[in-house]
């Protein structure tokens, strides 16, 4: 599918974390993508000499769903986030679609394990709710899902209520309270990996922890055609 562009009318902008919203968006032409892919929002005049400026933001539901939903952090400063962060149900933004090849490569007889951090658990949500995960599944799926602490879970029930994928949060810095995993992502895959020859991984968040995890990786004898990788930058 080629690269077009669009316009966006906003139906929705809601909160998920103090930090992170999702707006939802419909075109005003067909729009075809596949779970895992981006767009790249136009940010009106926010460049040098007043240039448009273009930001990328992964898509959050399936291609099937409609609206379409983006998942997006605050970042302090950031034209990108102040732009999308400010716009109301019925105003329209523009942006070009599809981008990029991080998407779900069924395999025979493999396993999936996703690892995300902070709002890189979108990509997941979109891939896990598409028609090809559901007719070619993997043998078994593990979503890895790293935060600081409780306030920034998100997506909790859409992967809670799926059967078939177990899903682990990974807090670095929970409440006293907090009974699940305390530790980053790395700490869990050093701890509990396994089946490290049978699995495709599916890396998406900061640089920093995609290079560790991928570090971990090729210890176990994981080869580079088995990791899949989407790095988010501020």
């Amino acid at each position: 599918m080629s690269v077009q562009d669009y316009i966006c009318t906003v139906k929705s902008v809601r909160y998920l974390t103090p930090t992170v919203f999702e707006l939802s968006f419909e075109v005003t032409k067909p729009f075809d993508f596949k779970g895992g892919q981006f767009i790249s929002v136009v940010i009106p005049k926010a460049g040098p000499q007043g240039r448009d400026l273009r930001r990328a933001y992964s898509i959050a539901s399936h291609s099937e769903k409609r609206p379409i939903e983006l998942c997006v952090k605050r970042v302090e400063h950031g034209p990108g986030t102040a732009y999308m962060s400010e716009l109301h149900p019925g105003e329209n933004f523009s942006i070009y679609a599809p981008y990029g090849d991080f998407i779900y490569k069924p395999k025979h007889n493999k396993r999936v394990c996703f690892v995300a951090t902070g709002t890189g658990v979108a990509p997941f949500r979109s891939m896990v709710f598409s028609k090809s995960f559901i007719e070619q599944p993997p043998i078994s799926t593990f979503c890895l899902f790293g935060i600081r602490d409780e306030s920034e879970i998100i997506y909790k029930e859409d992967f809670q209520n799926k059967s078939d994928i177990k899903w682990i949060p990974a807090l670095s810095h929970p409440s006293a309270t907090w009974t699940g995993f305390k530790g980053r992502v790395t700490d869990y895959l050093r701890a509990f990996g396994s089946s490290w020859l049978e699995t495709e991984y599916y890396l998406c968040g900061n640089g920093a922890m995609i290079q560790e995890v991928k570090e971990i990786l090729k210890n176990h004898g994981v080869t580079k055609e088995s990791m899949h990788q989407e790095i988010y930058y501020k």
